[in-house]
């Protein structure tokens, strides 16, 4: 069952290297089989490849804004009327713009194979960041068919 309110974040603590809870976030959700030290270590790395390349910022800076890029502020849902599955547009919460946005990124860093991951996270990170790449054009995709569905919007309810 879906939280009526957002839940605090109290329990979460931020990173050790860049004290952001966006960064330990990010960790947490890189993580398998319950390694947070290898997924840690796979971030720290990725953001020291990302320090040499992008020299004008920090890199939990760029993280940060890379992101934020590729958060996505609209998708369809699928919605039954009568007999038929509409696909409505609507706005996503804050929560799951984050998720989302953390979700591309990894899924289109572990579609690269050949080289280890911190560089391919490194490598969809910057690429975030610039505006390209893979995870930015799944959050295009999805507000493409949001606006190509503009007309069930009024479904949504």
């Amino acid at each position: 069952m879906p939280r009526k309110y957002d839940s605090p974040e109290r329990f979460l603590k931020p990173d050790p290297k860049y004290g952001s809870r966006l960064v330990s976030k990010f960790i947490n959700s890189l993580m398998v089989e319950g390694k947070k030290s290898v997924s840690q270590q796979i971030l720290y790395e990725a953001l020291a490849i990302l320090e040499k390349r992008v020299k004008d910022q920090r890199p939990d800076e760029v993280f940060t804004q890379a992101v934020e890029n590729v958060k996505p502020l609209i998708e369809v849902r699928s919605k039954r009327v009568g007999g038929a599955t509409y696909q409505v547009p609507m706005e996503v919460k804050k929560n799951r713009q984050q998720a989302l946005a953390f979700r591309w990124i990894i899924d289109a860093a572990r579609k690269k194979r050949g080289r280890p991951m911190a560089r391919r996270l490194a490598d969809e990170l910057q690429a975030a960041y610039n505006k390209e790449g893979e995870a930015i054009n799944k959050r295009e995709i999805a507000h493409k068919m949001a606006e190509a569905n503009k007309a069930f919007a009024h479904f949504a309810w």
